[in-house]
């Protein structure tokens, strides 16, 4: 089961994987992968479920860690930098916790290792209520979900996944799968028996988002440095884009 992905920039540079955040997917990181193509042999993943790549009932931070590594030793790479958001940052942790030496450099964006209390579940159960037969066109599902899910921008995010197959709209993700994992997703796995990353890592969390705390970070990144994006929450790195991409390129280019 391969994963689908994006890549950017000469396979001479140093290698970057991108990871995006729950419901995103490859296509949304492209403009910060161009970027940082310059400098950076960028490869920008479709995590399972998600995109085009395969559907699985299982999606949890150990296994979609495990699709890392396998990608990693499918492109015959020895030591990589990771960027994830959100979700992608929880498996970018995860991976550099148990697999150390694969890691250059750790970036996580407006994401900590621990299991947060929201839920999905107005989310999910709006998108799966979408009457997807009696829909001709975007606008008239941005109109349906506006209730349940108010913010249009993180509407028009969702709606990236509704996709026009032989002239009906469907679902490009498993929204059912989406509602058995999401738990999962929420959560961070166990980390009593892990030995902490001392690697080099930044966090950058937006200055508008209250996911990230320092307190949280260190005990399993004592190395890591925390950056905060001012006029920015979760999606720091669309709403902040500029800043977003420089603190990332600074980082990476440091010695």
């Amino acid at each position: 089961m391969n994963i689908s992905f994006e890549e950017f920039g000469n396979p001479e540079h140093p290698p970057l994987i991108i990871l995006h955040g729950f419901f995103a997917s490859a296509r949304n990181w492209r403009t910060v992968a161009e970027k940082l193509a310059p400098q950076f042999h960028v490869y920008v993943l479709d995590q399972r479920n998600h995109g085009a790549s395969f559907h699985d009932a299982v999606m949890d931070y150990p296994t979609m860690a495990a699709d890392l590594f396998a990608f990693i030793e499918q492109q015959g790479l020895t030591k990589v930098s990771l960027l994830g958001h959100s979700m992608g940052g929880k498996v970018a942790m995860w991976f550099a916790l148990n697999h150390p030496r694969f890691v250059d450099k750790l970036i996580v964006a407006d994401i900590a290792p621990v299991s947060y209390t929201h839920c999905f579940d107005t989310t999910i159960g709006a998108l799966k209520s979408l009457p997807l037969a009696h829909i001709s066109n975007r606008k008239q599902a941005d109109e349906f979900l506006a209730t349940a899910i108010p913010e249009l921008s993180y509407r028009q995010f969702l709606l990236q996944n509704l996709v026009l197959v032989d002239g009906a709209y469907q679902w490009r993700v498993d929204l059912a799968i989406f509602q058995r994992t999401a738990p999962a997703i929420i959560a961070f796995p166990d980390t009593a028996k892990v030995t902490p990353f001392i690697g080099k890592a930044l966090f950058i969390a937006g200055e508008q988002s209250n996911y990230v705390q320092v307190e949280d970070i260190n005990p399993l990144f004592p190395s890591a440095t925390l950056s905060i994006v001012a006029n920015a929450g979760h999606w720091l790195h669309v709403q902040q884009p500029a800043v977003f991409i420089s603190r990332v390129a600074d980082f990476l280019m440091q010695a």
